[in-house]
């Protein structure tokens, strides 16, 4: 199982703050696409980090079974 944990804006929206997806070998850009679907992100911004380490959304990523994504809102700086 993948596990992927919602912040901010992304959490609201999903309602959850984490939730574990029963994929094997799937892409990121396979999964961001079914989140889109399950949870119709619509305009929102957020960054994606895999692992602790944050990935451009667009990146050819296979995830593995013992991956953690995480959507991120946008940083302020400061």
């Amino acid at each position: 199982m993948i596990e992927v944990k919602y912040f901010g804006a992304v959490a609201e929206k999903t309602k959850c703050e984490f939730e574990k997806i029963p994929f094997s070998e799937v892409s990121l850009q396979q999964l961001l696409q079914d989140l889109e679907i399950k949870y119709q992100f619509d305009s929102l911004s957020f960054s994606v980090a895999v692992n602790q380490k944050i990935v451009p959304k667009t990146i050819d990523y296979k995830l593995q079974t013992s991956d953690v994504v995480a959507l991120l809102p946008p940083f302020a700086g400061g």
